[in-house]
């Protein structure tokens, strides 16, 4: 199931009708690891085994896709692909091939969810500057917005703002560790500082959370990953509480939706401070189960993990995103080493001068 050049000791282990769920829903599946600098394409080959194709991009993390485009975030970096394929090609037996065009400059700023907006721009979570940004022509990002318990804008990853949910093409709610407004103040808030804010009008919706991650806006519910605590659930607008849907054995990162279904990553904890005293351990431990990697797929009526894609092996054990590509089959990537970017050309619309 793995591309020729993964380490051998890297496994995928779907469960048994994962493959078969994929094909019914028409889906295919994305995924980041910052750990190993991989972007993930998850598909099926025309024998309707699981088709898995990588690309390395280094410490890329928030992933934004319609199946026609892709974008994501890198180390340094934010990376605009755009599919070449037209209805009904493929290329080498693909049905979409995603070819980066745009790239923008940031500089290190530990950029994690992005999304685009309705405008057609990039908009991402800074996290280093605990804002949320966009790119630009002539600096490393232009700031859009700041919670307002941030003080002014200072590369000191102050709270540790991470999660951005979309609503009718504009940021809606963000996540963070704590409310701190002091360099890296949110380390000693882990178990029970995380909130929730509302973007535009600043409240904060939700407290007590435990690391959270990976807000999205879905029927009419804001989810997200109370990842401390393994939970996986959404926040009770009247109320501000949390209300857990699952526990997933694994930190929670990465959140997409198709019907009536969740796919969520699943990491396993770094060993160091930032990931120590968690309620995520205790619970493991009182399972007598040691924490995953991968994705889960969560039946959204039930709660239940209904399908998941396990990864075993010391090379990936944490991802950051996932998201779903509607009406695709197998995907691709062109990379930046091979001369395979060199010789696949498409020509655009003509334009006037």
């Amino acid at each position: 199931m793995s591309q020729p050049d993964t380490p051998a000791r890297l496994e995928f282990a779907p469960s048994r009708q994962f493959p078969n769920w994929l094909a019914e829903q028409h889906i295919a599946l994305a995924f980041t690891t910052y750990q190993a600098g991989k972007l993930f394409l998850i598909g099926l080959q025309p024998d309707g085994r699981l088709s898995l194709f990588e690309r390395t991009l280094n410490r890329c993390l928030g992933l934004w896709t319609d199946a026609q485009s892709l974008c994501l975030g890198t180390l340094y970096q934010i990376w605009r692909f755009e599919n070449v394929l037209g209805d009904g090609e493929t290329h080498q037996g693909y049905d979409r091939c995603f070819v980066p065009r745009v790239g923008w400059v940031t500089g290190d700023i530990d950029a994690h969810d992005l999304a685009i907006d309705a405008t057609g721009r990039p908009v991402f979570v800074n996290t280093l500057f605990s804002c949320l940004a966009t790119v630009s022509p002539t600096h490393s990002f232009a700031p859009l917005w700041q919670p307002p318990f941030i003080s002014r804008l200072a590369a000191e990853d102050r709270c540790h703002l991470n999660g951005l949910a979309m609503r009718d093409g504009k940021p809606g709610w963000v996540t963070a560790v704590s409310r701190t407004d002091v360099g890296e103040g949110w380390r000693e808030h882990r178990r029970t500082g995380g909130c929730a804010v509302d973007v535009a009008s600043g409240e904060v919706v939700a407290v007590g959370l435990s690391m959270p991650h990976s807000p999205r806006w879905y029927r009419g519910k804001l989810w997200l990953h109370n990842s401390g605590s393994g939970e996986f659930g959404y926040v009770d607008t009247e109320s501000g509480k949390f209300v857990s849907v699952a526990f997933c054995p694994g930190y929670l990162r990465g959140l997409a939706f198709w019907g009536d279904f969740a796919v969520a990553g699943l990491s396993k904890p770094r060993r160091d401070r930032a990931f120590s005293g968690l309620q995520l351990q205790e619970r493991l431990d009182k399972e007598g189960v040691g924490a995953r990697c991968g994705l889960v797929v969560i039946d959204l009526k039930r709660g239940d993990a209904v399908h998941w894609l396990r990864i075993e092996g010391e090379m990936i054990e944490e991802l950051y995103d996932v998201a779903v590509l509607p009406g695709v089959r197998q995907p691709m990537a062109i990379g930046f080493v091979s001369d395979e970017i060199r010789r696949l050309l498409s020509v655009g619309e003509p334009q006037s001068l």
